[in-house]
């Protein structure tokens, strides 16, 4: 068997503002892949990342508590491995082709900033210059768009602005027209309850395949809902986000998901996905108690931005 891929050094920041879900999508991140029951697996690459990956995966599936909010820049440098099928032409052509399993390692060198570092006037300035600058060596980006967030403050397009003006200036010199990244952005929150209907009334929703039967947005719908999203901005502003995103970065490097951390609430005898009652997310109540998760944890697309991500940066690498 050919030996592993060699590691490459190719980050990933997560950008987003607070409170947009950033560090339950990553606490899902294992969760999902366990659920797919696919070839890959993360695992961390070093003591400090793999006591997070645990300590961050654990909150969700036996506390069932949402990750306090990100109070520093956090750096995970996790893996996703995984035995890959190959095809190879034999030596002599006429016998045609011969397959192999590969294992495959993808570096996730991860950098979650606090959401107020993408707020240049309200972040303390090394949270800003961090945030700036990991995004300026990393070959891949998950912006992360919160529906429910601008519905209430519609700021989105106030944090992006800001942060690609910043990112634009300092590369500049390595710019070629566009930035060179592959950005995923990821419509957060699909498990909430305006963010769903909106979805129904639109018409994207489809059935997952396979018995829960779980809702989700088609990915060649995501970039659509987006857009009709961004229409019910608060302030209005929202719809430049996807013009501005597409001016800055090169718009065959962007994919669109629509995506939960936590996923729809199913009920643990009927293990069905109920239409009447999904909600998985308990808002906090007024006596205190803080928000937190109803029932077992079935994120919705949280694997394939991340792994859309790795191996685009991955394959550009290699050539």
């Amino acid at each position: 068997m050919p030996p592993s891929e060699p590691a490459r050094d190719y980050g990933i920041t997560m950008w987003g503002a607070s409170s947009t879900g950033k560090t339950t999508f990553l606490a899902a991140l294992s969760v999902a892949l366990i659920r797919q029951r696919g070839p890959w697996r993360v695992i961390g690459a070093d003591q400090a990342s793999a006591t997070q990956l645990t300590r961050l995966t654990t909150g969700l599936t036996q506390r069932r508590t949402f990750p306090p909010a990100t109070a520093a820049v956090e750096h995970y440098r996790w893996e996703l491995v995984g035995m890959v099928r190959r095809a190879a032409r034999r030596r002599w052509r006429w016998l045609g082709w011969r397959h192999y399993e590969q294992l495959v390692t993808i570096p996730l060198d991860l950098v979650d900033a606090p959401g107020e570092a993408a707020d240049q006037e309200r972040a303390a300035p090394v949270l800003w210059d961090g945030l700036i600058e990991n995004m300026v060596n990393s070959g891949g980006i998950v912006f992360f768009y919160d529906p429910v967030r601008e519905f209430e403050n519609g700021d989105a397009f106030a944090h992006t602005f800001g942060v690609l003006t910043e990112l634009s200036q300092r590369m500049r010199d390595r710019a070629d027209g566009r930035l060179p990244h592959y950005v995923a952005v990821c419509i957060a929150k699909f498990d909430e309850i305006r963010v769903f209907e909106t979805a129904a009334k639109l018409g994207l929703i489809e059935e997952e395949a396979g018995d829960r039967r779980f809702p989700r947005v088609p990915g060649d719908e995501a970039k659509g809902f987006f857009e009709q999203l961004c229409d019910l901005s608060h302030s209005g502003d929202a719809e430049m986000v996807l013009s501005l995103l597409e001016q800055t970065f090169r718009p065959e490097r962007i994919r669109y998901f629509v995506t939960s951390a936590i996923g729809f609430y199913l009920d643990p005898h009927l293990r069905v996905y109920d239409r009447d009652n999904y909600q998985n997310h308990l808002p906090p109540q007024d006596d205190g108690e803080p928000a937190r998760i109803r029932g077992s944890v079935y994120p919705i697309n949280v694997v394939e931005p991340i792994l859309w991500l790795s191996q685009s940066i991955s394959g550009e690498a290699g050539e």
